[in-house]
């Protein structure tokens, strides 16, 4: 697709995949920096264009011009995207909309006079505050805020280096320097669904507007964010500790006692990438961190200060057997992705006739989303 015939919100997508795809080995860093340039043009060429359309209106509405009377649905057409979606009645044919799957009435609302297809033809935006509800469960969870996302359509390659050679100083008129013995791996992040499906009552389904959205988007976003996040502990716990064509190395450390420096002995293992690493564990773990400390008036602090992000998928050190992984330590945005094809809101599914003779709707919702694990050494598995 022409930029020109890119909407603004496609414009700023590309703007963040562009950024991904420059930590592409194989990426051409020239035709990327002139299609960033390109998106960037376009983009101040559009915003000149409405300031120049809202001077033009005011101009207008002081006198300059005929005042036409118009039709409600004509006042509607002067609002910005951001000004209808934000508006009550947009919330409230947006929640009509979730609920049935029929979105004429939240596409008429979004036409506008340069619309060349009735109704509009773009995704449909939600309002602000349902974003705001999105945005705020996956900043919820530990893992899930620090992963590292992407927005791009279907299957997305990331490349990694398996082995190379240094860089070396080399002097004017030295020998030659050897060419680089550069092996890469490839991960391809295959986006797949992840649902979740809870039972409402009838007068939960009759809210509405804002109050249903925020019902729902509450009830059921957070609960994916967290599978997300039990989904990318085990694809690092599953990776082994030399690195393939394609799947990073996740070394071991293998620790049968749990002691006060277990947390140091596995940041040594990090590469040297991992520049910002946190501690993943279940919570009972942190408990008998906690008691070994305080059993022995310990003045050290055995997380080493690290941000510790609890997950109830890990086993705890207490429950661990031999070769089991109790603790992971690493860099989440340097070492895991999360590619989101279809944005990160949430589509919904009302199923209100198996259940009706009990009065209960099924409400599914459902997340696309690519997970990997996508360095090598950007993580350790402590094992018993």
């Amino acid at each position: 697709m022409e930029i020109k015939e890119m909407t603004i919100e496609q414009l700023e997508e590309r703007k963040v995949a562009i950024a991904v795809e420059l930590d592409n080995p194989e990426a051409d860093l020239d035709a990327l920096e002139n299609e960033a340039r390109s998106i960037k043009e376009e983009l101040e060429r559009r915003k000149l264009e409405a300031t120049k359309k809202a001077e033009i209106r005011s101009a207008v509405a002081s006198g300059m011009g005929e005042t036409i009377e118009k039709p409600i649905v004509e006042g509607r057409k002067k609002m910005t995207i951001n000004e209808i979606r934000n508006s009550a009645e947009y919330i409230d044919a947006f929640a009509e909309y979730i609920k049935t799957g029929k979105d004429t009435e939240v596409r008429n609302m979004l036409t506008t006079e340069n619309d060349t297809t009735p109704n509009g033809s773009a995704t449909i935006p939600v309002p602000e505050f349902v974003y705001d509800i999105v945005k705020t469960a996956w900043e919820r969870d530990g893992i899930t805020s620090r992963v590292r996302k992407a927005y791009l359509r279907g299957n997305l390659k990331v490349g990694f280096e398996i082995s190379g050679s240094d860089a070396v100083v080399h002097g004017e008129g030295a020998s030659a320097i050897s060419p680089e013995d550069l092996v890469l791996g490839v991960v391809e992040l295959v986006p797949q669904s992840i649902k979740k499906v809870v039972q409402i009552s009838d007068e939960a389904l009759d809210l509405r507007g804002r109050e249903f959205l925020e019902y729902i988007y509450d009830e059921l976003t957070y609960r994916i964010a967290k599978k997300a996040a039990d989904t990318l502990v085990a694809k690092i716990i599953a990776c082994g500790t030399v690195s393939t064509t394609t799947c990073p190395a996740v070394p071991i450390l293998t620790e049968a006692t749990l002691e006060i420096g277990t947390v140091a002995k596995a940041m040594a293992k990090l590469s040297d990438e991992a520049a910002n690493p946190i501690i993943m564990m279940n919570k009972l773990t942190w408990g008998s961190l906690k008691a070994i400390q305080a059993a022995n008036s310990y003045g050290y602090d055995p997380f080493e200060n690290l941000p510790i992000a609890f997950n109830s998928n890990i086993t705890a050190y207490s429950a661990a057997t031999t070769g089991v992984t109790y603790m992971l330590v690493g860099d989440l945005d340097q070492g895991a992705l999360m590619n989101f094809p279809n944005g990160e809101d949430i589509e919904f599914k009302f199923d209100n006739m198996t259940l009706k003779k009990q009065d209960l709707v099924e409400v599914l919702g459902r997340q696309y989303v690519g997970i990997g694990v996508v360095a090598p050494n950007a993580f350790v598995k402590v094992t018993k």
